[in-house]
């Protein structure tokens, strides 16, 4: 645990290792202080013996909080934040942010190749096309896997003058994780004040560059403290959020779940991805029904909550093999049907801005 905490705060924070904005914090507080900003103000157990603790609880010492306007500043160049949401863990939430990262920060190439397939094209213009630029926040705080299915396990986050520097997969897509600064088998073992304050630090101190089109949001399973952050740092700018689900009831009922959290938190919904739909044989081509749909899977939920359906992506070996190795499914394997389902789920995601 100290370890992850020395390198995480060496690497992260502006103030040692107080993840906390000392400007806000009272001049006799505690020295492991949480903040006044914090919703364990007053109540955490580091919080006994201060003697704000009582007007920290009741609230009577929370101002603005001053990394509001800080965060919005710094976001200010993203175009589209998308943040990545799940009800259950294990059905596909971090291999669908990856390969969705993948597949806009490719889209440009992948529409040029598709067109290249039916008509004969000159490529004299590719120096005047302007490349679309991504970004991928990593807020799985206890289980970081996108340094792995990028295959960037082992790079380093560095800091500059301009703050923060993301680790980049390619020249448009950039990535910051937790991962990259702990060793690869070690547990993060933090409460949700630590996980609060390193979350406000992603977004509000990493440099993107002058524009990044899209930031794409992984977040762990559930409706916890990381997702809570995210919606009071973001909710006035966050454009919507993608549930994965699979096609079983099990994962179904916490999607459900899912969505209410969206819909009290006002949090808009871009539509539903049901992953691991079917399994397609390589062989013979034949699809079999591994994960069977007993009530209608995503598609019929997303029917009945009057959200949009982006798209079914199948079982595939060839997924698995893209997230151990750190490959784009799009550009490896274009024609596959995995390929032609996230396609259609860009496509789909596209067409919903578009038409606002």
């Amino acid at each position: 645990f100290s370890a992850i905490t020395n390198i995480t705060c060496r690497l992260l924070s502006h103030h040692h290792q107080q993840m906390t904005d000392p400007e806000n914090v009272p001049a006799d507080a505690n020295e492991e202080c949480v903040g006044p900003q914090s919703e364990q103000a007053g109540k955490a157990s580091s919080c006994q013996g201060c003697p704000n603790a009582s007007s920290c609880a009741s609230g009577a010492n929370k101002g603005p909080d001053p990394n509001i306007a800080l965060i919005n500043d710094t976001l200010s160049v993203v175009k589209r934040k998308i943040v990545v949401l799940s009800g259950k863990g294990g059905v596909g939430k971090s291999t669908v942010s990856t390969q969705l990262s993948m597949a806009l920060a490719n889209w440009e190439k992948i529409q040029k190749n598709r067109t290249q397939e039916h008509a004969e094209d000159d490529d004299d213009d590719d120096d005047e096309e302007e490349v679309t630029q991504v970004g991928l926040l990593d807020v799985d705080l206890c289980g970081p896997s996108l340094p792995t299915m990028l295959g960037l396990t082992g790079k380093d986050m560095t800091r500059t003058n301009l703050g923060m520097v993301p680790c980049y997969y390619q020249d448009n897509l950039g990535v910051i994780s937790i991962g990259f600064a702990i060793d690869k088998e070690a547990p993060v073992i933090w409460r949700g004040p630590k996980k609060n304050g390193l979350i406000v630090q992603f977004l509000r101190d990493v440099y993107w560059g002058d524009k990044l089109d899209y930031l794409v949001i992984d977040t762990p399973p559930g409706t916890s403290d990381e997702h809570l952050t995210i919606v009071n740092y973001l909710k006035q700018t966050l454009d919507g959020a993608v549930i994965v689900t699979t096609p079983q009831d099990v994962a179904l009922t916490d999607v459900r779940r899912e969505i209410d959290f969206c819909r009290k938190t006002k949090i808009p919904i871009l539509g539903i991805v049901e992953n691991m739909s079917g399994f397609v044989c390589p062989s013979c081509k034949t699809e079999s029904q591994i994960f069977r749909a007993t009530s209608g899977g995503g598609r019929a939920l997303a029917k009945e909550c009057g959200i949009p359906f982006l798209g079914a992506i199948p079982l595939d070996p060839q997924v698995m093999e893209a997230c151990e190795t750190g490959k784009c499914v799009l550009t490896e394997h274009p024609h596959s049907e995995t390929s032609k389902a996230f396609k259609k789920i860009v496509e789909n995601l596209l067409a919903n801005w578009e038409e606002k």
